[in-house]
C-alpha cells in the first residue's frame, strides 16, 4: 500500500448533530477523537462493542462516487465519518495496523451505511454505499492528527514495538462480507 493522506476530520458532540469541520483533533487510545460523541459516551450507534465504534474513516473519491450515483449533493460531511482520506484502500486495512500522523490504529471492520444516514440526508445512500462505506478503527497508539498527515500501513513488529497488544491478545476484526 503507498502512503495516503488524511484530508479531513469531522467531530460532533452528540448523535445527529451537525458535524463541525476541524484542522486537527487528538486521538485518545480506547477512546476514540477527543470531543467526538463516541468518546464522549453518545451516538447513535453506542452500544457497540468499544473497538468498532472509537473511529471512522472514508475515502474522498468513494464519497464522490456515492453522489454521481444517487445524483444529489453528497459530501464528506455527510458521511458523518470522523477522517476523510485519499490514496489509501481503507478495507484492506480492516484486521491491520496503520498510522494516521504518529497515531496508532487497527481496523476493526468495514462501516456499512445505515437508514440512519438516509433519515439524516433525506438521501437513498444504502445500496451506492454498500461498499464505499469506509471503515471503523479503534486507536491504540494516541496523538494529535492534522489535515495532511500520512496514512500508511504499520507492520505487526512495529505496532508491537509500540505497544499494541500481539499474540492472543490481537483485537480481532469483525469480517464483514463484500
Amino acid at each position: 500500500m503507498d502512503t495516503g493522506t488524511l484530508l479531513e476530520i469531522w467531530t460532533t458532540p452528540s448523535a445527529a448533530a451537525p458535524m463541525e469541520r476541524r484542522p486537527s483533533a487528538r486521538l485518545v487510545a480506547g477512546v476514540g477523537i477527543e470531543g467526538d460523541r463516541y468518546a464522549l459516551g453518545g451516538g447513535t450507534w453506542a452500544q457497540y462493542p468499544d473497538l468498532e465504534k472509537q473511529l471512522t474513516l472514508i475515502d474522498r473519491d468513494d464519497v464522490a462516487a456515492v453522489a454521481a450515483e444517487v445524483g444529489a449533493s453528497f459530501t464528506t460531511e455527510d458521511t458523518r465519518r470522523n477522517l476523510v482520506t485519499t490514496g489509501v484502500d481503507l478495507p484492506a486495512l480492516v484486521g491491520r495496523w496503520f498510522a494516521v500522523g504518529d497515531a496508532l490504529l487497527f481496523g476493526m471492520k468495514r462501516c456499512p451505511p445505515c437508514t440512519h444516514l438516509e433519515r439524516l440526508t433525506g438521501l437513498k445512500l444504502v445500496k451506492a454505499m454498500v461498499h464505499r462505506g469506509g471503515i471503523n478503527a479503534a486507536v491504540f497508539g494516541g496523538g494529535l492528527v492534522t489535515a495532511g498527515a500520512p496514512v500508511r500501513l504499520v507492520p505487526d513488529e512495529e505496532a508491537a514495538q509500540r505497544g499494541a497488544p500481539t499474540g492472543a491478545d490481537r483485537p480481532v476484526p469483525r469480517i464483514v462480507p463484500a
